[in-house]
């Protein structure tokens, strides 16, 4: 019996699966990879570099400072603690922790009440009250300085002090008012409206429903004002340059720069000192910043 042996096919040509425009495709998918990640790197170190520049020259000599020498050898930890061995140093970290601190939860507190009358009530004024606080926003605070300065320091005798800067913030602040209002305005009403019908009035309600549920706004609002209040130069230095004793950091960091002209070291370590405290605060709270701050845009 003939034995029947299958031979093998001659094997063809195999095709390509992938074809010349999806090889296209994904060529300008990697070059458009490769053009916005390099774009992002280039954009984080012109922004993280001048950090790192400041941060090493406060590690340096005198001698080496503004030099060509771009690494410490060695490093002058000494300078830090010769920053804070500067005197008024401390109480200018005192007073601006102060001014910040009890300003931004007097803001918080006062501005919340408001904004939640504007964006949940119904009454007539409601679009006038709010075009009032959008106007407020628009006006520089240089155009009522003389006669704020004039109320605060020659009616009341409060020149020399932070406090005419600390009390205002306890009537609101236009843009705080604004920013918490249009968060406000994602939270449905539906959850209003059952708190109500258990019984809660308006205050309660206020209390156990909307502030637990806007914490991102009121994040976003509590780090702006936090943020303000740490930087401002142009309030301290109005109301309480007379007087050494109410310096805050921003204030005292220019008369410190002015006794430390030439001793850059020195004056980049008090830089690193006066920013350090933002730096940590946005660190650990910046998803709730940036949640606030993209909530507050989805109505209104």
């Amino acid at each position: 019996m003939a034995q029947i042996l299958d031979t093998p096919k001659a094997a063809g040509p195999v095709s390509d699966p992938v074809t010349p425009a999806e090889r296209t495709a994904r060529r300008k998918a990697l070059l458009h990879w490769i053009g916005v990640h390099s774009l992002g790197v280039a954009a984080a170190l012109f922004f993280v570099l001048p950090f790192v520049f400041l941060l090493l020259t406060s590690l340096m000599s005198d001698q080496q400072a503004l030099t060509r020498d771009l690494w410490p050898h060695p490093f002058e930890w000494s300078n830090y603690k010769e920053v804070f061995n500067t005197p008024g140093f401390l109480t200018w970290w005192r007073n601006t922790l102060l001014y910040a601190g009890l300003g931004t939860v007097l803001t918080v507190v006062s501005s919340l009440p408001v904004a939640y009358a504007l964006a949940k009530f119904r009454f007539r004024g409601r679009h006038l009250s709010l075009m009032l606080v959008i106007s407020m926003m628009m006006l520089p605070p240089q155009v009522v300085v003389i006669p704020m300065y004039l109320f605060w320091a020659k009616q009341l005798d409060m020149s020399g002090t932070l406090w005419p800067l600390i009390i205002p913030m306890a009537f609101g602040d236009a843009f705080s008012i604004f920013l918490l209002r249009q968060f406000l305005l994602t939270i449905p009403n539906e959850y209003l409206d059952a708190a109500k019908v258990d019984g809660c009035g308006e205050f309660r309600t206020l209390l156990r429903v909307v502030i637990p549920m806007a914490k991102p706004g009121i994040a976003a609002v509590a780090l702006f004002q936090f943020f303000y209040a740490w930087n401002d130069y142009f309030g301290p230095q109005i109301y309480a340059s007379e007087n050494p004793a109410a310096w805050t950091l921003s204030y005292g960091l220019e008369s410190f720069k002015g006794a430390h002209h030439t001793d850059w070291n020195l004056t980049m370590a008090a830089t690193v000192l006066v920013m350090a405290p933002v730096i940590v605060v946005f660190f650990f709270a910046q998803k709730a910043f940036v949640e606030g701050v993209t909530l507050t845009g989805v109505k209104g």
